[in-house]
């Protein structure tokens, strides 16, 4: 049984509620990644998400100065590091979320783990997994 703290990335940006979509836009296009945890006090408290910013916010004639927390998704799902790959695909599955962040028992927010992620792990096993994995792959 492989677990999450063997697939998911240690590497996470997080924004504040307070900073602007812009501010979240650009990290995202830096870091090659499209999704952020909202952190405020230390605590997960929503995600923000390349979608959420061009479907709660462009679409909507929102511009680059509006809040993170005007738009972000609250109610965040998340799994912790110890548990089961197949417990964060249910959960990804279930919800229809990509990007999943991770926690440690105390629930400090210690990495994120992507479809992507989950895939190259099963790749050799799972037809559409590999399909995927290699979907997911950079150029």
């Amino acid at each position: 049984m492989h677990k999450i703290s063997d697939v998911m990335s240690r590497d996470v940006k997080v924004i504040a509620p307070d900073a602007t979509i812009g501010d979240a836009a650009k990290a995202m296009r830096d870091g090659d990644f499209g999704m952020m945890p909202v952190s405020e006090n230390d605590k997960m408290v929503g995600a923000i998400s390349d979608r959420d910013i061009a479907i709660r916010a462009i679409a909507e004639g929102r511009g680059p100065d509006t809040k993170v927390r005007d738009i972000m998704s609250d109610g965040i799902h998340w799994v912790y590091d110890d548990e089961s790959v197949d417990r964060a695909s249910k959960l990804m599955s279930e919800h229809q979320i990509r990007r999943l962040p991770v926690v440690d028992r105390d629930k400090r927010l210690v990495g994120i783990v992507a479809l992507a992620d989950l895939a190259v792990k099963e790749s050799e096993s799972r037809p559409a997994s590999q399909a995927l994995t290699e979907i997911s792959e950079p150029a």
